[in-house]
């Protein structure tokens, strides 16, 4: 049985600052955020490539690949690893329409810079993933975009990382809004079919994120499932949200626990994690917490991701088919809650 191991990254301990309201809290430093993760059990570090290599539009390659080096050595002293490095498409001037499917040719050749040299950090942490967020690859205005154009844009984005580096995998993780409102990428089905035209398919998979589904109005658990099916879930963000709102990235089960249940549990049943995926964690410290409970949200993600594998565990599969069998979905339902809730 797979021994599960958990990422989070740097961005998941943060200040308290929102679109609505300034900073609640002290800065925490990202050795100090290190040494925490491996205190909690956390593996591996999810990154941006600024995170490892602030200000790095101001720097050259070499430059790059030395600071990220020295990142390595950083994660390697506390016995973490990269899980993988995602190019912030969204943050800087040059994508604000975008980056690989802006209406600017100069802007997308940033993009692809960009996203090379999240190659570059890549390979010199030690890792060859590649996750794109395609946060801004939309429309804010609908006719601004042809979707037929921006989806070959999108796929010669892609090619360019695949070209750079041939062992490096893509892994997209599939939003359909905020902050942008027509997304061209929304679900997983899109990540699927995006991967079939890139010009080597087997090296693009998906990320899927509990939040992400959910704000698409549909089940994480079975967005998983199609992905699995197709051996193409590489990496999860869990987390959980409260219905179609803004992203919110609340701790895992805090509001959807049977979704939190057969998440995990289809996890479980189909492998995942047997070829070194991770179980990775994108979950938000809350406003209202104290400095010194920054990871408490973290922790509490983790514990609920064990408790529920226990609970996968002991799920009476003979009584599930006995209930399948009579078609007897009611009986089932019960079951699950009753069982979900501690009830023998």
């Amino acid at each position: 049985m797979t021994k599960f191991k958990f990422s989070v990254g740097p961005w998941n301990v943060h200040e308290g600052e929102d679109a609505f309201g300034p900073a609640v809290r002290e800065s925490i430093s990202f050795e100090d955020k290190v040494k925490k993760f491996k205190e909690i059990g956390i593996d591996a570090i999810q990154f941006h490539d600024d995170d490892a290599v602030p200000e790095m539009n101001d720097l050259n390659e070499a430059q790059i690949k030395a600071r990220a080096g020295e990142v390595k050595k950083l994660i390697d002293s506390y016995g973490l690893a990269a899980e993988f490095v995602a190019p912030r498409l969204w943050m800087d001037p040059h994508t604000s329409d975008g980056g690989f499917t802006s209406n600017s040719k100069e802007d997308r050749e940033f993009a692809i810079w960009r996203a090379h040299r999240s190659v570059d950090i890549a390979k010199e942490l030690g890792c060859n993933r590649i996750v794109l967020w395609l946060a801004r690859e939309g429309t804010l205005s609908q006719e601004s975009k042809d979707p037929v154009e921006a989806t070959k844009l999108l796929v010669d984005g892609i090619n360019s990382i695949l070209k750079y580096d041939p062992s490096m995998r893509v892994l997209i993780e599939p939003k359909p809004n905020e902050p942008i409102d027509r997304s061209f990428c929304p679900t997983i089905g899109h990540v699927l079919a995006l991967a079939h035209l890139t010009s080597d398919p087997s090296r693009v998979g998906g990320l899927l994120e509990t939040a992400h589904a959910v704000l698409a109005g549909l089940d994480p658990a079975i967005e998983m499932g199609v992905a699995l099916a197709h051996k193409k879930l590489w990496g999860v963000h869990l987390n959980d949200q409260n219905s179609i709102r803004y992203d919110q990235d609340k701790s895992f089960g805090a509001e959807n626990l049977r979704s939190a249940f057969n998440q995990v549990m289809v996890l479980k049943r189909h492998g995942y994690g047997n070829n070194g995926e991770y179980i990775g964690l994108d979950v938000k410290t809350m406003r209202t917490q104290k400095l010194e409970v920054s990871y408490a949200h973290i922790e509490n993600s983790m514990a609920i991701f064990k408790l529920l594998e226990k609970k996968v565990d002991t799920f009476d599969l003979a009584k599930r088919d006995e209930f399948i069998a009579k078609r007897d979905y009611e009986a089932l339902d019960y079951y699950t809650l009753s069982h979900l809730l501690g009830v023998k």
